[in-house]
């Protein structure tokens, strides 16, 4: 709650814990320290499943962004640092594809 959350009427679902929203929006049961999703009253649960995949996808490949971005600072190599290169542009590429798919 020291960084902006708040606390809602709304349990969670597999504690009953009071659940906290978040600055960003998303809830957050501090008693399972776990993001919950709250689906809304007439929103279907595929949209919802949707979102949670595209959110995994691209926190998936922010990782491998920053894997690459520090085995760049190491290498010294420079056929090695190409290579890197080409597969950061690829993950980049993805990362943008995963974004405009999510918006859809």
């Amino acid at each position: 709650m020291r960084q902006g959350a708040t606390l809602t009427g709304l349990a969670c679902p597999a504690c009953s814990a009071p659940l906290l929203r978040l600055k960003s929006g998303d809830f957050w049961c501090a008693k399972c320290e776990k993001k919950v999703i709250v689906v809304k009253e007439g929103e279907e649960q595929a949209n919802v499943a949707h979102s949670i995949a595209f959110d995994s996808l691209e926190a998936m490949l922010l990782t491998k962004v920053q894997e690459i971005q520090e085995k760049m600072q190491q290498e010294r190599d420079v056929d090695k640092l190409q290579k890197l290169a080409n597969a950061l542009s690829g993950l980049l590429d993805n990362l943008e594809k995963t974004r405009k798919a999510k918006k859809t």
